[in-house]
This record gives C-alpha cells, sequence and structure tokens, in this order.
C-alpha cells in the first residue's frame, strides 16, 4: 500500500535548505507538521535579532516554527508532533538516539557531499580545496553518527574551474530542491534499497572559522587559488597589506610559473600583478582593503606606488 500523506517535520537553518523545504511544502505527499530551526541572534554592527532563513521562509507559508536552544530538550514536543518522518538539512546539531526513534520512518538528511567523503560542516569547502572534479548530495538515513547512516540515494555535479564555495553551495542547494521530495517519498513507500557507507573511505571536515580564510603564501600558487574560490564568500581568502586586511576576491586567478621572487613578494610582470608563492606565483585581480570597497587590483596599485615590491603577510 502506498503512503501518500506523510506527516513531515522540517529541521534546519541556512539558505542551504530553503529549496528542500519548499520542494516538501508544494509537494501533496507531504503533510508539514512544523519546522525546528535554530533560535533568532542578533547580526551585524547593530545587533538587530534577525530570523533564520529557514524560519522567514515556514512563516510566510504558515507553517508552525519551534526554535529550541537545544532539540534534547525539545524531545517530548517532537513525540506529541506524531511525525511520520522527519527532514534535517544543515540544522548544526546532532539528533540524539531518542530523536531518531520518533518518526515511523525515521529521519533523512540531505548532505552537501558524496558520503562518506566529507563528512561534518565545511563539506563543500573541502571539495575545492582538495582539487576534485565533482561533488553533489547524499541523501541518507540518519543514524547516530556524524553523517554515518546508510545512502538513499545520491546526485553529482561536476566542479568547473572557476566555481567558489558560494556557486557550489547554490548549485547543491538547487540541486537537492529538485530531487530530495520525489526520492524521500519513494524512500518512504519502499522502493530504494538502502546502501551502507564504507567507513573506510570516509574523512571528516570541520567547522569553519574566520582565520581558516587567512593565506599562507608558502604554499603553492594552485593550493592558494582553490582557498580563494573555497572561502568565498565565508570567511573569505584574505592576507595582510601593511597592517592592513586585503581580502582576495575570486575572479579567475591565473597561475604563473615563477619561482624568482620572495614569499609573497608582489611583482608586476606582462600587464598583470602578481604574488610570488611557495611554488609559481598567482595573479591578482581583483581585492577590497580594509575599510574600502573592492577593486580592481591595476586601479588599486595606481593609487599605491609602493604596491610592488611589497611583502603580503
Amino acid at each position: 500500500m502506498t503512503v501518500k500523506k506523510i506527516k513531515t517535520i522540517f529541521i534546519g537553518t541556512p539558505d542551504f535548505g530553503i529549496p528542500v523545504l519548499i520542494s516538501l511544502i508544494n509537494n501533496d505527499n507531504f503533510d508539514m507538521a512544523g519546522v525546528i530551526t535554530q533560535p533568532d541572534k542578533k547580526v551585524g554592527r547593530q545587533q538587530i535579532i534577525t530570523e533564520t532563513p529557514i524560519k522567514k521562509v515556514a512563516t510566510s507559508y504558515g507553517i508552525p516554527v519551534w526554535q529550541p536552544k537545544k532539540i534534547k530538550d525539545f524531545i517530548k514536543d517532537i513525540q506529541d508532533a506524531q511525525p511520520d518522518l522527519i527532514v534535517v538539512v544543515a540544522y548544526a546539531q546532532i539528533l540524539p538516539k531518542l530523536v531518531l526513534e520518533i518518526p515511523k520512518y525515521g529521519c533523512v538528511n540531505i548532505h552537501g557531499s558524496l558520503l562518506p567523503k566529507y563528512r561534518g560542516a565545511s563539506c563543500i569547502q573541502a571539495a575545492i580545496l582538495n582539487g576534485d572534479k565533482e561533488t553533489g548530495i547524499t541523501i541518507m538515513k540518519m543514524d547516530e553518527g556524524l553523517d554515518t547512516g546508510p545512502i538513499i540515494t545520491q546526485e553529482k555535479i561536476t566542479i568547473e574551474a572557476n566555481d567558489t564555495g558560494e556557486k557550489i553551495f547554490s548549485k547543491l542547494s538547487g540541486l537537492a530542491g529538485k530531487v530530495a521530495a520525489p526520492i524521500i517519498f519513494d524512500y518512504v513507500n519502499g522502493r530504494i534499497e538502502l546502501k551502507s557507507q564504507d567507513d573506510s573511505q570516509a574523512s571528516l571536515t570541520k567547522l569553519l572559522e574566520k582565520n581558516d580564510g587567512r593565506i599562507d603564501w608558502q604554499k603553492s600558487a594552485i593550493e592558494i587559488e582553490r582557498i580563494i574560490r573555497a572561502m568565498y564568500s565565508w570567511p573569505g581568502a584574505f592576507t595582510f597589506f601593511q597592517n592592513k586586511v586585503l581580502k582576495i576576491i575570486p575572479a579567475e586567478q591565473k597561475i604563473l610559473d615563477i619561482d624568482k621572487y620572495r614569499i609573497g613578494e608582489i611583482f608586476a610582470t606582462a600587464n598583470n600583478i602578481a604574488v610570488q608563492c611557495g611554488k609559481g606565483a598567482l595573479v591578482l585581480k581583483t581585492v577590497k582593503l580594509e575599510g574600502k570597497n573592492e577593486t580592481n587590483i591595476i586601479d588599486f596599485a595606481r593609487g599605491r606606488q609602493n604596491l610592488v615590491g611589497s611583502i603580503l603577510k
């Protein structure tokens, strides 16, 4: 017998989960009982209390929203809702066993990598940093581990040469929104055979911090070019010029086979301005100095005669 109306709770917080939430709301096979998201937070210099992206969407559709500080303290409320299914996308809290056992069909997670590769928080950035040619999403049934549950399905995309973390985020989010609802419906109705992950192939990523974007010019130009793309738009790739933060904006960075300058030295060559790296050099295109607007490197250099020859730290 086909289950045609699945009482569902969605759990998530950032923009990444919005297409999946909307697809479930608009699919007649899912009855959205509610949404769980992180509490509202103070944002920006003025510390304005701001709703999570998922809360904004749920509220606009008239769906009940719950915002417990810790989901382990909200178990009784979830039990009272009696969901058939829980769908989780980027919640940033591990669901305890008692929550996993509540829904008849378990908890389904949508993760931004091809598991078991890149379990954890910075899975999108990791694929770019490691020079992978492809990435994708994994839809899996959750267990007590971190992204360790059996796989329902995986969908792949190609990582293009100029893809940034932001672009891959958008691509995978959109892909998840297209495929999640029909695949989860088939899973609930027993049409998909689950596949265990090969733990021997697993890798783990950590939560990114601001300083993860700081460029170490001792690294090769290839590595630094990947860092610039992976860390855009947060935390952003940056270095220091005359004791001020200089952000390096991804813009089809060209790599030069040059190794004759000091590490971190800015030099001019063939109508380009580049930085010497540990191996090779990286042509700069667009930069943003602390307190200033984003600008082309040529315009940036015109106002700074001491730029060429200086050392980025």
